[in-house]
Order: structure tokens, then C-alpha cells, then sequence
């Protein structure tokens, strides 16, 4: 299937501080989001890649424009307020022939060969797929004064991550039938889920972390320093 990824970068990384937005932080020498780009190259299937990023970021453009990819590189889309509506804008912005599309945070930076290879390989055979891991810990689901309600069974859990992976027509769908309450979707999954289409989790991975405080940068450099 002509697949294509949406790379979310029109977040402010709020929680993270610091002078520039994190996909521009640099670990060992490299923007997270480059290392985001060279990872997502890890599977041929990849054709095309469209950046959304925020108005007024003139950050991206600088530091691709000497860059070289297996997949075209899409011009940029400028997001939205919530992740839903920057989503929508990369979907329409994508080239007719496309047919499956894969959703990225661009503060994920190391997803690997097999999870993409994974999730992709689910979302062809079912329609949509998400990576997710096991958790270890107990869960609890409490009220708003912090009172235990409940404890579900964690065999049934999963953390989950990016990319999230469906069939393009049923994204436009679920756009469609969800268009009054985008603004409630915190993941791609979900907005196909409250449209009635069914999500299959792959295996995710321990190392596609997402970069949210200074912990995880330091997580990613250490990551990237034993590899080398």
C-alpha cells in the first residue's frame, strides 16, 4: 500500500521549557526531529513524509534544506491548537494515490526498523494499528478527590505509542463523523475507535520514548552514546 507519514511537530513543548520548541533540541549533534526523520527511513515502505509544524517555525526549513531522504519530503503544513486538527491539515495535504497513513510524534525520535515494520505490517492486514507495550505496574483509576474506583486488570493494558497507522479513508471518515469534538481526541487511535472502526496493537518498544522533560533528553543521548 502507497503509505505516507504525518510528523507532528506544531507542539509547543510546554512541559519542557527551554528557548526553542524540544524537536529542535540537539542530542549528540542532531535535532531530535532529524533523528526522528533517519529513523522513519528505516522502512521502505515509507514514500512520503508530511512535517506539520507550528505558524511562524521557521526552524524546520533550516535544518532540512541540505538534507538528503529515501522518502520525498513533503513542504510543511502549519498545525493547529490540538494535535486532532493538526492531523486533519497533514491528512489533506497528502497526495491522492496515498492509502495508508502512519501518524508521528516528531518528539518520538527512535522508533526502530521492527516497530515500524510491525505496525505497519498490522494496519495492512486489519485496517489501523498502534504500537503498544505491556505494563508492569498496577493501575489505578481514581476520582477527582483521589479516591481508589477502580483496578483494571493490566493484562488488558497498554501504554501506547506513535505511529499510529490506519487506512487514509478511514481516517477522512472518522474526521468526518467526529468533526464537532476533535478537540477530545488525545490520540489518532481514539478518533477512529469513537468512529467505529477497529484498532489492532502491535508490539511496541521501550526505546520509542517520547522526549518530554530534560530526564528523557538525557535518557536519549546515553541511548545514543552506547551505540555508538
Amino acid at each position: 500500500m502507497k503509505t505516507a507519514v504525518l510528523l507532528l511537530a506544531a507542539g509547543s513543548g510546554s512541559r519542557f521549557g527551554g528557548e526553542i520548541p524540544k524537536q529542535y533540541v540537539e542530542v549528540n549533534g542532531k535535532a531530535i526531529i532529524l533523528h526522528a526523520l533517519e529513523h522513519l527511513a528505516l522502512d521502505p515502505r515509507i514514500s512520503m513524509i508530511q512535517p506539520v509544524i507550528a505558524e511562524g517555525d521557521h526552524h524546520f526549513a533550516e535544518l532540512v534544506k541540505d538534507s538528503h531522504f529515501p522518502f520525498d519530503l513533503l513542504p510543511s503544513v502549519i498545525g493547529g491548537a490540538e494535535r486532532s486538527i493538526s492531523m486533519q491539515r497533514g491528512l489533506t495535504a497528502l497526495p491522492q494515490h496515498i492509502e495508508l497513513v502512519a501518524v508521528h510524534d516528531a518528539a518520538r525520535p527512535l522508533p526502530s526498523k521492527a516497530l515500524l515494520s510491525d505496525v505497519l505490517d498490522v494496519a495492512e492486514q486489519f485496517g489501523a494499528a498502534i504500537p503498544g507495550l505491556l505494563l508492569h505496574d498496577t493501575i489505578k483509576r481514581v476520582d477527582a478527590a483521589g479516591k481508589v474506583v477502580e483496578t483494571p486488570q493490566r493484562q488488558y493494558l497498554r501504554a501506547v505509542q506513535t505511529p499510529q497507522v490506519a487506512k487514509r479513508q478511514w481516517f477522512e471518515k472518522a474526521i468526518m463523523q467526529e468533526s464537532g469534538r476533535l478537540h477530545m481526541h488525545t490520540d489518532d487511535a481514539s478518533l477512529l475507535e469513537s468512529a467505529g472502526f477497529d484498532v489492532y496493537v502491535s508490539r511496541g518498544d521501550v526505546m520509542n520514548r517520547k522526549i518530554t522533560t530534560m530526564e528523557d533528553l538525557a535518557w536519549m543521548a546515553s541511548v545514543l552514546d552506547s551505540d555508538e
